[in-house]
């Protein structure tokens, strides 16, 4: 640290340099913007608050063709998540989590800024239900098939994108439109003790019937239909020990700027 603030005190632009090299390099705590969009056709599904968390890969909410259980079903039978939230916090304390949103219709977008490290938590998990339905639901299967980032703390994915053929079927919840989320009255449910499965095509049966945001549902998805998107930014974040080093080197050029112009001044004065 002398030394370089010696090196600092010699000129202005010895400063300035410094500020870059002393900085530290090493950045495994970093903010991520994570984006979502909803991609599904006009009038067609909607989707619950996303559920989220950066994580070290141990929280397993759900698998094809097993039962359900409660973690997975407070997202997939009316979005609220809380027992997705208390079981990723008790199988990963350090995780980051939160959740994106409220309700994102057709072409609407959501984010929000998480401050991440990189190295305790390189994984990402989501989920969110979908609506109108009774228990469908976007999430990942396996809790290791997002890495975001690498051993160095790069980003190894900006994006992911989700077909209709990827929604799940949670097959915790009989479907029946009069008894579906967003178009019914969730009071009627029944349990169908099922397993979890992929299940688009169901969404048809809810055409023209009129959704909780005013509009008349119309499905208009294909396997290869585009539904959701999740996009990631990153940005550096200072370390405590970079406010001090750049606190004492804007002092330094202070200082040397002053001594110029006293310097100035006395040459001045001495010629006159």
């Amino acid at each position: 640290m002398t030394q370089c603030l010696s090196v600092i005190s010699r000129t202005a632009v010895g400063a300035a340099t410094l500020l870059g090299l002393c900085a530290p390099t090493h950045a495994a705590v970093i903010d991520v913007t994570v984006t979502v969009q909803n991609m599904a056709p006009v009038d067609s599904i909607s989707f619950a608050p996303l559920h989220v968390g950066f994580n070290n890969g141990s929280f397993d909410a759900f698998n094809l063709g097993g039962v359900a259980t409660t973690p997975i079903i407070s997202v997939a039978e009316g979005g609220a998540g809380g027992a997705w939230q208390a079981a990723f916090a008790a199988a990963d304390p350090t995780a980051t989590r939160g959740t994106i949103g409220g309700l994102l219709l057709p072409g609407a977008t959501s984010s929000l800024t998480f401050r991440v490290d990189t190295t305790l938590n390189p994984f990402f998990t989501f989920g969110s239900m979908v609506v109108p339905s009774n228990d469908f639901f976007i999430g990942n299967d396996s809790p290791t098939e997002y890495r975001l980032f690498d051993a160095g703390g790069n980003l190894n994915l900006s994006t992911i994108g989700i077909k209709a053929n990827e929604i799940w079927d949670a097959g915790s919840e009989v479907f029946d439109p009069a008894a579906a989320a967003f178009v019914g009255s969730n009071d009627l449910r029944r349990d169908q003790n099922s397993v979890v499965a992929f299940n688009f095509a169901e969404f048809a049966a809810f055409n023209g019937l009129t959704t909780g945001a005013g509009y008349s549902f119309n499905s208009a998805l294909t396997a290869d239909s585009d539904v959701y998107r999740i996009t990631f930014g990153v940005s550096a974040v200072p370390e405590p020990g970079s406010y001090a080093l750049m606190a004492a080197g804007l002092m330094a050029v202070g200082f040397v700027a002053r001594r110029r112009r006293v310097g100035t001044q006395q040459l001045g004065t001495a010629a006159a």
